[in-house]
């Protein structure tokens, strides 16, 4: 488990797309889309939200406080960006700094 706990995300890492993946709305897919050389990823409007605020400079805190603050009807959403942005780091999508 020791290993788990290492790799978690913190609230103070950064998350930054990696080179070759390029986040934006796609008119021809009615959403946002992650592209990369391979291919693409339609995302669903979280996924979407949660990317969107990615800048390579702000750090998870930063990031869910953005999104609380456009979606306060939802509470709290710090176990939920964290959760998908372990998902976007297992895809191989972001990394962390």
């Amino acid at each position: 488990m020791a290993n788990l706990a290492e790799n978690a995300i913190k609230t103070t890492d950064i998350p930054r797309f990696r080179r070759g993946f390029r986040f934006q709305w796609e008119p021809a897919q009615s959403g946002h889309v992650l592209l990369y050389p391979e291919g693409m990823v339609k995302l669903n409007e979280s996924a979407g939200a949660i990317l969107g605020e990615i800048d390579g400079q702000r750090c998870v805190q930063d990031i869910v406080a953005e999104l609380e603050a456009a979606f306060p009807q939802t509470g709290a959403l710090e176990a939920d960006v964290i959760e998908f942005l372990d998902h976007a780091r297992q895809q191989h999508w972001i990394e962390l700094s």
